[in-house]
């Protein structure tokens, strides 16, 4: 998976690339938690170049989603396609995590 940082609106916007999976979790969970160390709390991540997510991918979405409220931060998620978007609501994810559009919708 490729990740790519930038800074906006004092939220760091991580855009990702590829299968967020067993493998490639662990190596988001580290950006996630080099950011947060970084004293960095407000993160959106653009899905719009994840084409797939695995179970392992959807618990480093709810571990930083508890994470970040506990620090008042926030954790976003933008750009969902539709059929990784079927995987968050089959697992009822879709209620905690907060989840928008569009980039613009996910700063404002």
């Amino acid at each position: 998976m490729l990740v790519t940082k930038e800074e906006k609106n004092s939220a760091l916007i991580l855009r990702l690339e590829g299968r967020l999976d067993a493998t490639t979790a662990i190596q988001l969970e580290n950006v996630l938690n080099e950011a947060i160390t970084g004293k960095q709390v407000q993160l959106l991540l653009d899905f719009s170049g994840i084409e797939y997510l695995s179970s392992a991918g959807m618990r480093i979405l709810l571990s930083m989603t508890k994470r970040l409220k506990g620090m008042d931060g926030s954790f976003k998620l933008f750009a969902v396609h539709d059929d990784v978007m079927e995987i968050i609501r089959l697992a009822g994810f879709e209620t905690i995590l907060q989840i928008y559009p569009d980039e613009s919708k996910a700063l404002a």
